[in-house]
């Protein structure tokens, strides 16, 4: 309970300090928006055109609105010469690494429950389902787990901003792949047993790279 209690801590502290500046949500949300206002007049077309590119669609603005959140997770700390005051504090690296990333799932829960209905309401598809949701929560779990550990390694660099997409990108392409066909099952209203499979990749990336990121990100973070 000590351990879970001291990530939350850092979890409120990028919270309160998000809700200060509004600095990642506002920027994230908005070119999320952008992208899903373009894609709709570039793709407004018949329903079946739309049910074909609409999960690609989704993912694109995900993936890349993630990559702007999850590219600050460490970055204040740097900038303002707190990151080494972070890692004296009398916790463990590992309730380091789940108190930002439990930041980061709340940031890109967040912009993903602004950006969903917006996406039902130009698109006219049934987003707003169980189905949906819940792909969406395993791939946005399994994406910031890595995305965590990668932003700690990047932040170190010149180039941090280059390094991140470079570095993390090839890493989740399974797991954008996984969402990707699970939402298209679940935009065509496919039964739970179909999109066992991809939820199976999912699931099992998600709970690989968590436990991988946990157990390396004290050696990460030293660098």
């Amino acid at each position: 309970m000590r351990f879970l209690s001291k990530a939350l801590v850092i979890t409120w502290k990028d919270a309160l300090s998000e809700m200060r500046t509004k600095e990642v949500l506002s920027s994230v949300v908005v070119f999320a928006l952008l992208v899903i206002v373009i894609f709709n007049f570039a793709f407004g077309a018949s329903q079946e055109k739309m049910l074909l590119v609409a999960p690609g669609i989704l993912w694109v603005t995900f993936t890349f609105a993630g990559m702007l959140s999850i590219n600050r997770a460490f970055i204040p700390e740097k900038e303002q010469g707190c990151l080494e005051g972070l890692m004296v504090c009398p916790i463990s690296r590992e309730a380091i690494y789940i108190g930002k990333m439990l930041g980061s799932l709340l940031f890109m829960l967040i912009v993903e429950a602004i950006a969903l209905p917006i996406f039902t309401f130009l698109f006219n598809l049934p987003v707003l389902s169980l189905q949906l949701v819940v792909v969406t929560v395993l791939a946005t779990l399994g994406f910031v787990a890595v995305g965590t550990l990668f932003s700690a390694l990047a932040v170190n660099t010149k180039a941090r901003e280059m390094v991140l997409p470079i570095l993390f990108l090839p890493i989740v392409v399974p797991l954008i792949i996984s969402a990707v066909k699970a939402s298209e099952l679940a935009l065509s209203r496919e039964s739970w047993a179909t999109l066992a499979s991809w939820l199976g990749i999912m699931g099992a990336f998600d709970v690989i790279f968590l436990v991988v990121s946990f157990l390396v990100f004290a050696f990460v973070i030293e660098e």
